[in-house]
């Protein structure tokens, strides 16, 4: 995070935003969608397989029925981004959302391979929630009643002294959610160290599951491809082999509505899930499948789009934090990150202003997440981090936006100090 250190005149930042209220401004930061631009980076898509072209490499006609876990070039390409041999990779339809959403209640109804009965008949679920995290997270976990306790998500992962002693001594705690890398929306990325400390702390629920979100593991906003422990591997190691669910999606590397979900796991646990699926579905869009295997082709072809998504995104996500550090450069209190990947900023302004700044933004005609939103129950306890999604709109627009959202900050900081 950047500390700032210049002040304007309360008129002179009153005027600011006066000046952006009368643009009439209609801007849209709420959620990390891709770009149209980026959509049309996977166009080709739209015209494979082809007319002729359905039979996966083991002989299945994805025209049709059957095949739960997803064909096998597909669990293969995927394979070494899911941090495990293709045999332990389900591929499933568009939504990885759907995929977390479905594993926690087939665990709250029918209990995971370790539970000695369903989540729903073991008294109170309690998650561990890093923040500031995700809010569809913390959404399933309010709709199906689970507890929520929030840890504190360091920019090397959560706090793990508070994550250990917490497990350890509280059978509730039955899952746990990550966003292991590039962290929706602070950009934190976990660390070797904490990644082995997940995988090896000792648990009082013996089914304990980390429900481990790595969205954003090939979406670079630098050169760097930074690349974290696999807790796949190290939960075996340290006798946990069930413990974690690993999920991810094409959602922004190809069409974000006609995706690919993706769930790697033990065997055990893989298992476990295609037996839950067998009442749901006689089978997923193979078709889609195999569209992706032609156009993906290998992990190479994947990095290499995810390259070209770099460069649309970047600009983006480099002129709001260069209009923040022109703004903002002296503000008590406001400070944001500088992500190496992912897709939104997470920015905090002084205490008590979050939804201020959010009011302002949407009486100037920018849309913003709710205050509140990176906090279970949107109930931020500081009311102070925004996350900032850059990714939708073109990039002359990210920068008025961006602008408007430093003279709201401005304008609810000379508030707070005039009261």
């Amino acid at each position: 995070m950047r500390s700032p250190n210049i002040a304007l005149t309360s008129r002179q930042v009153q005027e600011s935003y006066d000046a952006f209220k009368a643009k009439g401004l209609r801007l849209n930061l709420t959620r990390g969608k891709p770009a149209p631009e980026q959509l049309d980076l996977s166009s080709e898509l739209l015209s494979l397989p082809g007319a002729t072209d359905y039979v996966a490499a083991d002989g299945t006609d994805c025209r049709n029925y059957m095949g739960l876990q997803g064909i096998p070039e597909v669990r293969s390409l995927f394979s070494g981004i899911m941090g495990a041999p293709p045999a332990q990779v389900i591929v499933a339809n568009n939504s990885s959302l759907a995929l977390m959403h479905d594993a926690v209640v087939y665990s709250l109804l029918k209990g995971t391979c370790d539970s000695s009965a369903p989540w729903s008949r073991q008294g109170e679920i309690t998650f561990l929630c890093p923040v500031p995290g995700y809010d569809r997270h913390f959404r399933i976990c309010e709709d199906y009643g689970i507890r929520m306790i929030s840890v504190p998500l360091n920019d090397d992962g959560p706090d793990m002294d508070e994550v250990e002693r917490l497990v350890a001594q509280d059978p509730s705690i039955k899952g746990m959610w990550c966003v292991p890398k590039y962290s929706n929306p602070t950009g934190a990325v976990y660390s070797d160290s904490i990644v082995e400390r997940l995988a090896a702390m000792p648990s009082a629920a013996p089914d304990f599951r980390i429900f481990w979100d790595n969205a954003y593991s090939v979406h670079h906003l630098t050169s760097e491809r930074i690349e974290i422990a696999n807790i796949l591997e190290l939960s075996a190691r340290h006798a946990h082999p069930n413990r974690a669910f690993v999920f991810a999606s094409t959602s922004k590397i190809t069409l974000a509505g006609a995706g690919l979900a993706l769930f790697a796991s033990s065997a055990e646990n893989v298992k476990w899930l295609l037996a839950r699926f067998v009442p749901r579905t006689i089978g997923p869009d193979k078709v889609n499948q195999l569209r992706h295997a032609r156009f993906l082709k290998d992990e190479a072809g994947i990095h290499e789009l995810m390259d070209r998504h770099r460069a649309l995104l970047a600009p983006k996500f480099q002129k709001v934090l260069d209009l923040f550090d022109e703004k903002l450069s002296g503000v008590p209190d406001v400070t944001w990150n500088r992500p190496k990947g992912g897709y939104f900023i997470a920015l905090d302004v002084p205490q008590g202003c979050g939804r201020r700044v959010v009011e302002l933004a949407k009486d100037a005609g920018v849309e913003l997440t709710p205050a509140g939103a990176p906090y279970p129950y949107g109930k931020d306890p500081n009311d102070r981090t925004l996350r900032i999604a850059p990714t939708f709109p073109a990039l002359s627009e990210v920068a008025l936006a961006a602008e408007c959202v430093a003279s709201c900050v401005l304008l609810a900081a000379a508030e707070k100090s005039r009261a």
